[in-house]
C-alpha cells in the first residue's frame, strides 16, 4: 500500500485513518546480534477497510500485530490509532486503550474454560467498569448477533470449534472497538465453518464500522480483503 513520506506528512493523521503506522521499527537484541523484527513500515487503515498481513514464519508478522494491537511498542517510528499517538503509552496507558479501542480473536479461541459463553463475552466490559446489569444485555445481545443465543450458559467445552469462536467474535465486538485484530482466526477450523466464521467477522466489521486487520495463511480469506501487506 503506497502512503505518503513520513517526513512530509502533517503532526496529527487525518482523522479519517484509524490506523497509521509511520516508519515503525521493532528490533530485539540475542546476545551480541540485534534482530530487526520489522523495517520501516508504513500503512493506514480506515474506517471499513479490511487488511490482511501475509508471510512466512519469522517475517515479523505477530510483532507487527502486537504492535496493532497495544501489546507491544516500536522501537522506532510512530502509530497513531483512532487520532492518538500510542507509540509512547507506558504499560497501563497501553492497557486502557487495548480495552477500549481494540478487540481481539484468537486461532486458539482464548476463552475461559470454566467461565460459560455469557460470562466470557461479559469479561472486556467487566474490565471497562460497566455495571451488572447492562453487562449482562450487552453480552446476551452480543451473543445472539452471532447465532448462540441458545448457547449463553454454554461452557466451552460444550460448544463446537465454531461456536467457540463465535464467543470469541461477540467478546471481541461487545465493547463496541474501533479496531478487530484477528490472528489466524480460522486456523483450527474446517473450511466450511472457517468460511462461515469469515463471513460472520467481515458483515460486523461492516455494520460496525470498524477496521480490521487479520493475520492469515489463507490465501482464499485474504483475497476478500482490501488490502494485504506482506512481510519478507
Amino acid at each position: 500500500m503506497a502512503t505518503p513520506n513520513p517526513s512530509t506528512r502533517p503532526e496529527s493523521p487525518p482523522n479519517d485513518h484509524v490506523i497509521d503506522l509511520r516508519e515503525i521499527h521493532k528490533n530485539y537484541r540475542m546476545g551480541s546480534e540485534t534482530i530487526h523484527a520489522l523495517n520501516g513500515v508504513n500503512c493506514t487503515i480506515d474506517v471499513n477497510e479490511y487488511m490482511a498481513i501475509m508471510g512466512p514464519s519469522g517475517s515479523g508478522k505477530s510483532t507487527l500485530m502486537n504492535i496493532i494491537g497495544c501489546l507491544d511498542r516500536p522501537s522506532a517510528g510512530e502509530y497513531w490509532l483512532a487520532g492518538e499517538n500510542v507509540s509512547k503509552l507506558n504499560d497501563k496507558a497501553l492497557a486502557r486503550v487495548r480495552n477500549r479501542m481494540i478487540g481481539f480473536v484468537f486461532q486458539t479461541f482464548n476463552l475461559l474454560t470454566k467461565s460459560n459463553a455469557l460470562q466470557n463475552v461479559e469479561t472486556p466490559l467487566l474490565y471497562s467498569g460497566i455495571g451488572r446489569r447492562e453487562r449482562r444485555n450487552r453480552a446476551l445481545e452480543a451473543l445472539d448477533r452471532v447465532g448462540l443465543g441458545d448457547r449463553t450458559f454454554h461452557k466451552p467445552s460444550e460448544l463446537s470449534g465454531g461456536q467457540r469462536q463465535r464467543v470469541a467474535v461477540a467478546r471481541a465486538l461487545v465493547n463496541d472497538p474501533a479496531i478487530l485484530l484477528a490472528d489466524e482466526p480460522t486456523g483450527n477450523l474446517d473450511s466450511h465453518t472457517a468460511e462461515d466464521v469469515f463471513g460472520l467477522l467481515i458483515e460486523f466489521v461492516r455494520e460496525s464500522g470498524l477496521a480490521a486487520v487479520i493475520a492469515t495463511h489463507n490465501l482464499e480469506l485474504a483475497s476478500k480483503m482490501d488490502w494485504v501487506v506482506r512481510l519478507e
